[in-house]
């Protein structure tokens, strides 16, 4: 028989309630691997959660994504290094853009001294052919040729992001007579045409420095042409950074910035220009090709660079006047310039796209 059930003690209303009994733990249990283990398990948690990335990071993320864009900087960026190497590729290919081979050797020219071998002399000592009438190697040349463009292109280039970045942000931020006063010398400079212009002012700067009957210096050339594009091709970016600039002033972080004290200069280093990297980036990488052709267009027209120093456009002009006899040698500069432009111009919508997700193209 079973006695009665004895009563089991209830808690006192007003009182606290019974503290927790912890579980017993198993035998051999080390309390110290337990405690690993869950600052594993937050770990790994933590990991699992959303990671903030910073505006570059996704940008540089979307970029690596458009498979265009990446093709495009392979290529940009093998024609910069084939620049920057091109006397040490001619050391190791054992040919200068200066010899004339053709003159120097017999049978490589005939009697009207153009190459004796078809598609203009090519074969396995001149991989891209000769020159004709002086039998020059081409493919040196060709890359000292890219070598002189991509240096002015470049440097032009740089100037006139400068001078953009800071007659527009000036003209922007300041506004008032000063913004109207640049505004107008802006106008007056975009008013000229440009690529009459470059063929116009440079004679005039070459005599300048030189008399007609001196033969002009090539660094002199070279001096005037970087000069020539720089004062006529920064217009555009001081425009557009300038309508940036106007419609930015007026957003709140500005206003918040100056009520707390900031200089006019903090405000465009911290502010301003962090929100203008886009437009810049992208004009930087359509200005550096649009260069690159106006240098060569120039040098076509007999007003740039000079015999004897190798530049593409007075390949195309070389090329221009014995084309009928020899198309090869245009061909390759002609295919090169053209990969050139395309990729840049590619890269620089890739850049804009990765800037802009919200951009279709």
């Amino acid at each position: 028989m079973t006695g009665p059930a004895q009563p089991t003690a209830d808690p006192p209303a007003d009182g606290p309630p019974p503290a927790a009994v912890p579980a017993p733990r198993a035998a051999g249990s080390d309390p110290h691997a337990a405690g690993a283990e869950g600052t594993a398990a937050g770990a790994e948690r933590t990991a699992a959660g959303p990671v903030g990335r910073s505006p570059g990071q996704l940008m540089w993320r979307r970029f690596r994504r458009d498979r265009t864009g990446v093709v495009s900087a392979y290529v940009v960026l093998f024609f910069f290094l084939a620049a920057l190497l091109a006397p040490l590729i001619a050391r190791l290919y054992g040919k200068d853009p200066y010899t004339t081979y053709g003159l120097d050797r017999p049978g490589l020219l005939n009697e009207f001294y153009y190459p004796v071998k078809p598609n203009g002399g090519i074969d396995g000592e001149f991989w891209f052919g000769i020159e004709p009438q002086l039998g020059r190697d081409v493919f040196t040349q060709l890359l000292y040729g890219i070598r002189t463009s991509l240096l002015i292109a470049t440097v032009v280039t740089v100037l006139c992001v400068v001078t953009g970045i800071v007659i527009g942000v000036t003209a922007g931020y300041l506004g008032g007579r000063v913004d109207n006063l640049l505004g107008r010398f802006i106008d007056l400079l975009l008013a000229f045409p440009a690529q009459l212009s470059f063929v116009a002012f440079t004679p005039v700067v070459y005599a300048l420095f030189v008399s007609p009957e001196k033969e002009t210096p090539t660094s002199l050339r070279v001096i005037t042409l970087v000069l020539v594009m720089w004062v006529l091709g920064w217009m555009g970016l001081a425009r557009l950074l300038r309508g940036q600039v106007l419609s930015l002033r007026e957003r709140e972080f500005i206003e918040a910035a100056k009520v707390t004290g900031a200089s006019p200069w903090r405000i465009i280093r911290k502010e301003l220009l962090p929100n203008l990297w886009t437009p810049i980036l992208v004009q930087s990488t359509l200005m550096l090709p649009n260069f690159v052709t106006v240098e060569a267009a120039l040098s076509f027209l007999g007003v740039g660079i000079v015999e004897p120093t190798p530049d593409w456009g007075r390949m195309f002009a070389t090329g221009s006047r014995h084309y009928q006899n020899d198309i090869t040698y245009m061909f390759f500069p002609g295919i090169a310039m053209v990969i050139f432009v395309v990729a840049f111009n590619l890269l620089g919508d890739s850049v804009r796209d990765a800037f802009d997700p919200k951009t279709k193209r």
